[in-house]
């Protein structure tokens, strides 16, 4: 079991969300809208998929690293290592 499935419901509809919000900019565009409005939309979308990703790092965490963590060894090693990985690309992007 993942670590987000306790949250499963909230985060489709977090993402069904964000990806309504994508065809918008994207008719936006199409429709020869003002720049700044766009980038507007730009940013809510973005957002929405910044708050599932911390919602996904949060709940991955909790659930897998912790249990990870309890094991100990070379496992708990691998998933700090992959929660760090992870950690740094959402920071980057």
């Amino acid at each position: 079991m993942h670590g987000y499935t306790a949250d499963k419901d909230a985060l489709l509809k977090r993402l069904r969300r964000a990806e309504g919000q994508v065809r918008g900019v994207a008719r936006m565009v199409d429709e020869d809208a003002y720049c700044i409005d766009i980038l507007t939309q730009v940013s809510a979308a973005t957002k929405a998929l910044e708050t599932v990703a911390l919602q996904l790092l949060e709940d991955h965490l909790a659930h897998c690293v912790a249990e990870a963590a309890e094991r100990g060894g070379p496992v708990a090693q691998a998933k700090l290592s992959e929660a760090s990985a992870a950690i740094a690309r959402l920071v980057r992007s």
